[in-house]
C-alpha cells in the first residue's frame, strides 16, 4: 500500500470509534446456555426413553415367581450362572422407600449407566415392603431391549429381595 492509499484510508476511518466487546462474558454466558440446553435435552430424552421402555400396562409371560427371565435366543447357561452368583454386580440400585415413578426413573438411569460404562451386571434391590416394586420391576425389565436376563439374587447380593440383571453392552460376556 503506498502513502497516498494509506492517507486516504486514514482520512476515511478517522471518525470511526473502535468497538469494545466483552468476549469473555459473552463466551461464558454462551457456554452456560449451551450446557443448559444439552442438559435439558438429555433429561427429556431419558424421560421419554423411560416412558417408552417401561409401560405399566404390559403383562409379560414370566414364571410363577416373576424372579427370572431370559431374552429369546439367549443361552440358558447365562441364567444358570446368574442364579449361582457367577456374575459380580458392577452397580447396585437400592429402591427402598422410592415411589413407583421414582423407581422407574432410577431403573432407567441404571440401565443407561450400565450401557454407557459397559457394565454387564447390576443388582437391583427391591426389598419386601408391600411387594409393589418387587412385582413391578421384573415387568419393566423385560421391556428393555438391553436386558438379556435377570434372576433372583444369591444371598450375598440380597437374596429374594434383589435381582441380578445381565445387560447387553455390545460385547460378548466372558466372565
Amino acid at each position: 500500500m503506498d502513502s497516498q492509499d494509506q492517507s486516504l484510508f486514514q482520512e476515511f476511518v478517522k471518525d470511526i470509534k473502535p468497538l469494545k466487546q466483552d468476549t469473555v462474558t459473552f463466551s461464558i454466558k454462551h457456554k452456560r446456555n449451551l450446557q443448559l440446553q444439552r442438559q435439558q435435552k438429555k433429561e427429556i430424552r431419558e424421560k421419554e426413553d423411560t416412558l417408552f421402555y417401561f409401560s405399566d400396562e404390559y403383562e409379560p409371560l414370566l414364571d410363577e415367581t416373576g424372579s427370572r427371565y431370559l431374552r429369546a435366543g439367549e443361552d440358558h447357561y447365562q441364567l444358570k450362572r446368574l442364579r449361582r452368583g457367577d456374575f459380580v454386580p458392577d452397580l447396585f440400585l437400592d429402591l427402598h422407600g422410592l415411589t413407583r415413578e421414582e423407581a422407574k426413573q432410577e431403573l432407567a438411569a441404571l440401565l443407561l449407566a450400565c450401557e454407557k460404562e459397559h457394565l454387564a451386571c447390576a443388582c437391583v434391590m427391591t426389598g419386601y415392603g408391600s411387594f409393589t416394586l418387587k412385582n413391578q420391576i421384573p415387568r419393566w425389565l423385560v421391556q428393555h431391549p438391553k436386558v438379556i436376563a435377570f434372576h433372583q439374587a444369591p444371598k450375598e447380593w440380597g437374596g429374594d429381595a434383589a435381582l441380578l440383571v445381565l445387560i447387553d453392552v455390545g460385547e460378548e460376556v466372558l466372565f
